[in-house]
């Protein structure tokens, strides 16, 4: 399971609403890269592939495709707004490691 805390969902149902296509899905992964090795991805999405999961949490419709989902367990998404950046921060509990900006991790 993957949590979605006010913050996040407020921001994302904010930047959709601004979108000009209607995106009815957040689709978030994980891909190699990013200097702990992992880093995590984050887009919309108007269509759910065979090989995604489909988790709604807080009036959110999230993707995650199969391979990701297995990093990505437990992960909370939030939205900072404060004086270290803002941002998307995935508050990962399988992160052994991870990078001073909070973008990469390793497991």
């Amino acid at each position: 399971m993957i949590n979605i805390s006010d913050s996040a969902r407020d921001r994302l149902l904010h930047i959709m609403q601004q979108e000009k296509e209607k995106k009815n899905f957040v689709r978030v992964g994980v891909e190699s890269g990013g200097c702990s090795g992992l880093s995590y991805k984050l887009d919309f999405d108007v269509c759910k592939n065979d090989d995604d999961e489909l988790i709604k949490d807080n009036k959110i419709q999230l993707l995650i495709n199969k391979k990701s989902f297995l990093y990505l367990v437990g992960t909370t998404l939030e939205f900072s707004d404060g004086l270290n950046g803002k941002g998307f921060v995935f508050n990962n509990p399988n992160a052994n490691r991870t990078c001073g900006c909070g973008e990469s991790f390793s497991l």
